[in-house]
């Protein structure tokens, strides 16, 4: 990697949109203004989010309720209550990006009416 004329390496781009700005240097073959599928995350996450979380409270209560002779065994519906409650805090977090991405991109006048309308 050549270093730059202040004898530095190329750091994250302040610029960039992120916590970090850019962790890896542009290979120049993804395009400069990429958008990631944000009506389709919306979407998913709305959709996926109480289904986790019905299926994380079902599984918590099953292995409850399971006695030691009982298939599935109450350790193996733990296993699953874990799961499911990772898998919908993963959802209901993705979910507040989005909308946090979603309000940021209409106040910079790029959703005029939501995701998907351009």
């Amino acid at each position: 990697m050549q270093d730059r004329p202040s004898g530095r390496r190329p750091g994250p781009d302040p610029d960039r949109e992120g916590i970090l700005g850019r962790l890896l240097p542009r290979t120049g073959t993804e395009p400069l203004t990429a958008r990631s599928a944000l009506r389709l995350r919306l979407i998913l996450s709305v959709l996926f989010a109480p289904l986790f979380v019905a299926g994380a409270v079902l599984f918590w209560i099953w292995s409850g309720r399971a006695g030691p002779q009982d298939v599935p065994s109450a350790d193996s519906l733990r296993v699953l209550a874990w799961i499911s409650t990772a898998l919908a805090v993963f959802a209901v977090l993705d979910l507040l990006v989005v909308l946090r991405r979603i309000s940021h991109a209409r106040q910079a006048g790029r959703y005029p009416d939501g995701p998907g309308t351009r």
